[in-house]
């Protein structure tokens, strides 16, 4: 069987997670606290990150962006990139959008503060806390402005663009840093992500010492 190698709170690992739940591929989870830096681990991904993916036979596949592409190409069993090459170009665009510029300008001054710090033994960096509370409206605008016309992030067919984006929104929103009454488009979009069977997985997530809040798990909220 497949197996990830994974964290709860990592948004790159919940993004392949949900490429693996909507194409219905059977795997298993390993949870690996990345920044410990296990020999094992290193040997798998010398970046010392997750996700890393670990085929059948033994094949090793790191960085969820090439995973995920891996994995839209040897699984036909639902199509998350598009269909014509212009549409793929712009999910791939988008795929990158959330896995970069929302990772590092949103996720990483919250998630990665308020939690990776502290495994780490570091300190928060209420500096980089506040920019990730004026980073993250933006990035929900930018949400209402791909879903004006469509359905989904990058047409009328859920793509790889609103995994990666639910992703990293999800992490966030275990914290409750998301400020979901400043955009009701962007939360109208998000609800319908989280009512998704591949979704529920996720957000059954916890880690010990932090509860989310209540909202969290509820597709209504």
């Amino acid at each position: 069987m497949i197996t990830l190698y994974h964290h709860s709170l990592c948004p790159k690992s919940r993004f392949v997670r949900l490429v693996l739940n909507e194409k219905k591929i059977e795997y298993q989870l390993v949870e690996e606290k990345f920044w410990q830096r296990r020999d094992e681990f290193l040997a798998m991904n010398p970046a010392g990150e997750v996700p890393v993916l670990v085929l059948e036979r033994g094949q090793i596949l790191s960085d969820s962006i090439a995973i995920a592409e891996y994995l839209e190409e040897s699984y036909d069993a639902r199509n998350l990139i598009g269909r014509q090459p212009l549409q793929k170009a712009e999910t791939r665009r988008l795929v990158g959008w959330f896995n970069q510029k929302f990772h590092t300008e949103v996720t990483k001054n919250f998630v990665g503060e308020k939690y990776f710090k502290g495994q780490e033994g570091s300190t928060p960096n209420s500096k980089a806390m506040s920019a990730g509370r004026q980073n993250v409206a933006y990035h929900l605008d930018y949400i209402d402005f791909l879903t004006k016309s469509h359905s989904w992030l990058n047409g009328d067919e859920m793509t790889l663009a609103d995994l990666a984006a639910a992703a990293e929104l999800s992490t966030v929103d275990y914290f409750g840093d998301v400020p979901w009454a400043h955009n009701e488009r962007a939360k109208h979009w998000y609800a319908v992500m989280k009512s998704r069977p591949s979704f529920r997985t996720l957000l059954e997530d916890r880690v010990p010492g932090v509860t989310p809040p209540k909202h969290y798990t509820d597709p209504d909220f």
